[in-house]
């Protein structure tokens, strides 16, 4: 028994130690993240963690915009294999929109048509959405506007606005997942994102080469608010959410609740049918009910590959799928919002897990939920 008393005494010295040490060295962080993901029965990033988080509001407008629902509307059933998909990696949302009408809808567990989920890197597309409109406002010169111009910090280096929307920023920022020493990590749970961000280096030639940061659009998101002069949430809910018609008020995460920073990398909290809003938008040229939401010439620019050999444009992921042009909207744990404007055609996805297996830079499921919409439309894919 005294043993165990002296062990116990020992565990709680070290962990005590371990804790100071965390607040000395800058690390306090990390506590945040066990505390938000380990003490909640996690064992990484989950889809409803926005209750752990300071979130800042994005408000619909006074009038809703409902998608149509098709004449056949969920009178087709799943195919065996996307069921088998949706049970392997804990799909809690599919759609099916065909010519902007939902042809098909599927909700599990205790999800429904309303119930908010993270978006994770799918604000990526969002946050350079809102680099188009601070454009098409005047905020922003052109995509060729250097950061510097911006944040003194990048005196000096040659990095664009439009390098940060099509990651090819050159910053010094290891994207990584599953180290809690990571800046990745780091950004997510720390209470000071801009201190963070601003203290990257630029060490590669900006706009020669596409490399996923999570950083790049942070970064973007920082200057479009110094710009605009509006924190995020407010800009995207009067430029976007409050146009598109949205039916309910979606979450933005913050840093804290002192410097509200948004997470312009990520983490929105919205349902399928909203985040479905984006992949019309961007589908018919920018154009919502006849108003010129976005220049056309910058989503198209925005849905075309920067780099030839890449599958990324400025905010969105691209594939050049059974001959036809495919963009998309894209998560860390599945989300995906894809258009393939071809055959006016969008799927949704959103849900606990994805493929590990990768095709073209692409998780296998992705893949999956194409073909199984045209196989439960009978469309040729």
């Amino acid at each position: 028994m005294k043993f165990i008393k002296k062990l116990l005494k020992w565990l709680i010295g070290i962990i005590a130690v371990l804790v100071i040490a965390s607040y000395i060295f800058d690390y306090d962080y990390i506590l945040k993240g066990v505390r938000v993901v380990y003490f909640t029965g996690h064992s990484s990033a989950f889809i409803d963690d926005y209750p752990y988080f300071e979130n800042d509001t994005i408000k619909k407008g006074t009038t809703i915009d409902a998608w149509p629902l098709h004449k056949n509307y969920n009178t087709i059933n799943a195919t065996d294999r996307l069921n088998t998909t949706n049970d392997a990696f804990g799909t809690i949302a599919y759609l099916i929109i065909k010519n902007d009408s939902i042809y098909y809808e599927q909700y599990a567990e205790n999800y429904d048509a309303a119930s908010k989920t993270n978006s994770f890197s799918m604000a990526k597309s969002i946050t350079s959405s809102l680099l188009g409109k601070a454009i098409m406002e005047g905020y922003i010169k052109n995509l060729d506007q250097p950061v510097s111009d911006f944040y003194k910090e990048f005196e000096g280096t040659k990095t664009t606005v439009g390098d940060l929307s099509s990651m090819a920023s050159g910053l010094d920022w290891v994207e990584s997942y599953t180290s809690p020493f990571s800046i990745t990590a780091r950004a997510n749970y720390d209470d000071d994102l801009a201190e963070t961000i601003l203290n990257q280096k630029v060490v590669k030639t900006p706009g020669k080469e596409f490399e996923y940061l999570s950083g790049s659009t942070q970064l973007l998101g920082m200057v479009i608010q110094k710009a605009t002069k509006k924190r995020l949430p407010q800009y995207f809910s009067e430029s976007f959410w409050q146009p598109l018609g949205a039916e309910n008020d979606a979450l933005w995460q913050l840093d804290d609740d002192e410097n509200k920073l948004a997470k312009a990398f990520c983490c929105i909290s919205s349902n399928a049918r909203d985040f479905a809003r984006f992949g019309k938008l961007y589908k018919d040229h920018g154009q919502w009910n006849g108003k010129q939401l976005l220049d056309s010439t910058f989503v198209a620019t925005a849905t075309t590959s920067r780099f030839s050999d890449q599958p990324y444009g400025y905010g969105f992921w691209i594939s050049e799928y059974n001959g036809k042009h495919t963009f998309a909207m894209r998560g860390i744990l599945g989300q995906y919002v894809i258009v393939i404007p071809e055959d006016n055609l969008m799927v949704v996805r959103l849900g606990h897990h994805r493929s590990t297996e990768t095709i073209n830079s692409f998780p296998e499921d992705f893949y999956i939920y194409i073909d199984e919409a045209y196989t439960m439309l009978n469309l040729k894919p």
